[in-house]
Formats: structure tokens, sequence, C-alpha cells
């Protein structure tokens, strides 16, 4: 998950079209069919459309092939609105379910989007090849932004636990957890990245919302944990979330600690 050199546009692997999302034709389709999730043995979750209600079970077909199956009615799952496609936290979803928060993660990944988040969590899917947005010009993209300013990146994680650990002038955690292989100590690395190019060239910039500088130092560790990653991310091998987190509360026993002093 490092840079790559090459003329590949670094923003189509950040950004999502809203014009495509918002097709109102697409919107008028969703609405018609009365999609919803169903179980599947071969893709976990498939959209299928409601057909008719017969007390606890529901007729339905399957969207893929047309197919008329009858469904338990606490099988299924409600599916969002379009305009709710590659959403970029899922907090903000209308319909929070297992179907719905699969398909997100599923759809921002197969086009190129592997951060997203999920409340205070940054969910990253292991894209197994370079990607071409780690560079110092993304970095300058992320400086000084709110997370909300900025589409979902392991850089936002770590500016917000930079602004953090200035502002209320306390130490500061960030804990990448996922099964092996699921880039946590690449992540681990990229947080080390930003924090380097932002603090060695912090000096001398004037931000009126940073407070001067004091003689007390301060701590931002980037933390691994693989023992957590199971409570997390279940069975999902690459899979990685990162969270940012003031130190105090102490998570100690889960992580193997890069510390950086800053």
């Amino acid at each position: 998950m490092s840079h790559r050199s090459g003329q590949e546009d670094p923003e189509r692997y950040l950004f999502v079209d809203r014009a495509v999302v918002y097709n109102p034709a697409t919107q008028a389709d969703w609405t018609a069919k009365k999609l919803v999730w169903v179980p599947s043995e071969r893709h976990g979750f498939e959209a299928a459309s409601i057909r008719e209600e017969r007390g606890e079970e529901v007729l339905v077909e399957l969207a893929e092939n047309g197919k008329k199956v009858v469904i338990n009615k606490d099988d299924i799952q409600k599916m969002n609105p379009p305009k709710f496609s590659k959403v970029e936290d899922m907090a903000e979803l209308t319909c929070l379910n297992e179907a719905s928060v699969l398909h997100n993660l599923k759809d921002r990944y197969y086009s190129g989007l592997i951060y997203t988040y999920s409340g205070l969590f940054c969910v990253v899917i292991n894209p197994y090849k370079n990607l071409p947005i780690y560079s110092e010009n993304i970095i300058e993209m992320y400086r000084g932004k709110k997370r909300h300013e900025m589409p979902p990146h392991i850089y936002a994680i770590s500016e917000s636990a930079y602004r953090c650990m200035l502002q209320d002038r306390e130490d500061q955690s960030i804990l990448c957890t996922g099964e092996s292989g699921a880039g946590k100590t690449e992540n681990t690395k990229k947080v080390i990245q930003y924090l380097a190019h932002v603090a060695s060239s912090h000096k001398g910039r004037k931000d009126h919302n940073i407070p001067p500088e004091s003689p007390k130092a301060f701590k931002l560790q980037a933390s691994v944990s693989p023992a957590f990653s199971k409570k997390v991310c279940g069975p999902f091998f690459n899979v990685c979330v990162c969270v940012c987190m003031p130190s105090s509360l102490n998570l100690c026993r889960f992580r193997n600690d890069v510390d950086r002093l800053i």
C-alpha cells in the first residue's frame, strides 16, 4: 500500500462522483422494485424485490437472475436508497445492518476506495497492490483539514491525532487492528510518514488554531493490535481498522508500541 510512480490520478482512489450516485433514474428504480437484501450462500447477501407477503414469509425475486424464492420475513434486511451508495461514513446509513455495511465496503473497494469511516473508526481493506495515494502532495491535501472535509484516509486519522495532541495538550494513540495481512503494519508506516512530514515542517508555520508551544513534550503512539482484531474484524482477513483516541484510555495490553516523540 505504498506510493507508486506514474501518471495515474490519485483522486479516483479517494473521491466519489456524487453526480453519478444521485441519479434520479436509479432512485426511481429502487423505489418501484422495493429492493431489499436477502441471504445468499454464494454472496452472503444479494438484492431482491418483494413480490408478495405471506404472513411470516415473503416471496421475493432475485435481482441477479429473476428467480423467485420464498424467504422468512426475519431474514430480510432493508436496503438503503441509492443516494447512500459508496457513502464515506457508514454511520450515516439510514438502514444500518450487516448486509448494507458489507455492500458499502465491497462497492467502495471495487471502485478503488479502500478507506471507509464507521463512526470514529476507519475501516481499511487491503488492495494487495500499490496505490498512488501516499505521496507528499496527498499529505498536503490532508494537512490542517478536519476529518469531514476530506475523503476517508489514514492521513485524516493521523491529522486528527496530531491536532488533538497539540490543541488539547494530551498524549494520543492510534490503534490499528486486524488479522495477519490486513495492512496493520503498512498503515502504521503511513501514520509515521504523515507525522514525520507535518511535524518536521510545523516549526515556523503560523497556525492560529494551534496553541503556542509549551516546554512540555507530548507523545503520539501508533499501535498495532493483532489480539484485538478478532473482536473487531471477525473473519475478514484483509480488513484493518484504525482509530484515534487519547492515550489515557490505556489499551497497552493489546499493542506493540511504535513510539514517536514529537
